[in-house]
């Protein structure tokens, strides 16, 4: 296996549990070698049963939304008052807070209404007001691409961000379409496609730069895409390009201060001087730079716009570094944060399980480490 994925024959820690984790390079390795998608093999939490059972009926229910049945009537809409553009935007922005939440199972309850309400409002009314229903049906089936790699299903992921294309591209909205992208990427990378999720993000990052980096929106969005194309280059081994183009975008993130705020920033892409720093900081931890990822964090101050996903992430990357550099005290302070802030979505996350596991092995046993292992069902 080694062989076939061009890596260490150090890889048999993993497969005698010796050893909890791999840098993620070699987790895209594995899996090509292997002829699996990375999500087999990255533990995420899933959802939904990925085992072949039958879809529950709330994922089915999001995956009529996105994909209604051939030759169907139209979806009556849930009511004339919620129709509304403002409210429809509310309602998106609220279903974003969701999803960044991981809060899942909420957003698939009420994810199919937005959608039908999106494509109503996307064929009714003038030509200015169906545009501006395509750009909220856009935006909602972006919102069921991510919920959909979220859970693990990147093919129903990849449909979603089909239709969400075309959505945009009828849309009035000339940065939806590359926002649209990004996610697109992100599925690519999901399924190890790393090449086309590079050229992808960088395809579209060249047609914001081009046209719209004089506002904060298309700021945010080309900041994204190069933050997606960086983590491409990242995953396939290529560090020095990925940090290269990550300093770009944290200087790039330090002109939005002068820039007027997004009317709607929970309806554009995530990108913040926080943000970049974020994905610095996991990028350093992925290629065993621990210390490097340590310094970066390192009396780091969240603005209050990135989303908790972002934060949690965070912790557990710092504790992932304490772990690298033999800090058993840093990494219990990291995860006792980290049960502060996320304790349902820590107590589910392989990763977290596995550098307790890792730490309760070894002859350091600092304060705490023995509540956390109980709290996430660990074996002493």
């Amino acid at each position: 296996m080694a062989e076939r994925s061009g890596v260490s024959v150090d890889v048999r820690k993993l497969e005698q549990r010796r050893k909890h984790s791999a840098r993620l390079p070699t987790l895209h390795a594995l899996s090509r070698g292997l002829g699996v998608e990375l999500t087999s093999l990255l533990g995420d939490p899933p959802g939904v049963p990925s085992n072949g059972e039958a879809d529950p009926p709330a994922l089915v229910a999001v995956r009529r939304a996105i994909m209604p049945p051939l030759f169907a009537p139209p979806a009556e809409p849930n009511g004339a008052e919620r129709l509304s553009l403002p409210l429809l935007r509310a309602e998106l922005a609220e279903g974003w807070t969701l999803y960044h939440g991981a809060e899942f199972g909420r957003l698939m309850a009420v994810l199919p209404g937005i959608i039908a309400d999106a494509r109503f409002a996307a064929a009714v009314g003038t030509p200015e007001e169906r545009a501006a229903g395509q750009a909220a049906l856009g935006k909602a089936l972006q919102l069921g691409g991510h919920l959909a790699i979220g859970l693990g299903k990147s093919d129903l992921a990849l449909s979603a961000l089909e239709r969400a294309i075309d959505a945009a591209g009828q849309s009035a909205d000339p940065l939806l379409p590359a926002m649209v992208s990004n996610s697109v990427a992100w599925a690519y990378q999901r399924q190890n496609r790393l090449d086309d999720a590079q050229h992808l993000a960088v395809y579209a990052a060249d047609g914001v730069e081009r046209d719209h980096v004089h506002t904060a929106e298309g700021v945010r969005v080309w900041g994204g895409l190069l933050m997606s194309a960086a983590t491409s280059y990242a995953r396939n081994d290529d560090y020095d390009t990925a940090n290269a183009m990550m300093r770009t975008a944290e200087r790039a993130a330090g002109r939005l201060a002068q820039l007027p705020p997004p009317a709607d920033s929970k309806l554009v892409s995530v990108f913040s001087k926080s943000s970049v720093r974020i994905e610095r900081v996991r990028l350093a931890v992925q290629h065993e730079r621990p210390e490097e990822a340590l310094t970066l964090a390192r009396g780091m101050r969240l603005s209050k716009d990135v989303p908790p996903s972002w934060r949690t992430w965070l912790l557990l990357d710092v504790a992932r570094a304490h772990t690298d550099v033999a800090d058993a005290v840093g990494v219990v302070k990291a995860l006792e944060a980290l049960r502060r802030v996320a304790p349902a979505w820590m107590r589910h996350h392989t990763l977290a399980v596995a550098i307790v596991t890792d730490l309760l092995a070894t002859s350091s046993q600092p304060p705490g480490l023995r509540r956390l292992a109980e709290f996430l069902g660990v074996p002493q």
